[in-house]
């Protein structure tokens, strides 16, 4: 595992931003690295969420998960985290989700 937190993606900002406006909580934890999800979401039917945010303006190579990232989902596989490229899809998914 790599002991760095990488660096996040550009989109970061404008999907925290949008989730926001939507009425959720989130705390960014794209810091703690080691393959850690980008996102721990409070959606306002009260869920948490995990979420991994991916730039859609990079190359499908660069979308993908890192080695970490693959590895902290196998191994958390129970809790599975949500990809997304933008809040409203973040949204979409999380909704998909709802119990």
């Amino acid at each position: 595992m790599s002991r760095r937190a990488a660096r996040i993606d550009d989109n970061q900002p404008d999907v925290v931003e949008g989730l926001r406006a939507a009425g959720c909580r989130v705390q960014i934890t794209s810091a703690l690295g080691q393959g850690f999800p980008d996102l721990l979401v409070g959606a306002p039917w009260g869920e948490l969420f995990l979420v991994e945010v991916k730039d859609p303006a990079q190359p499908p190579s660069k979308q993908r998960l890192t080695l970490d990232e693959a590895e902290w989902h196998r191994r958390w596989s129970r809790y599975p985290v949500l990809v997304a490229t933008s809040a409203g899809q973040a949204l979409q998914l999380m909704s998909l989700r709802r119990r």
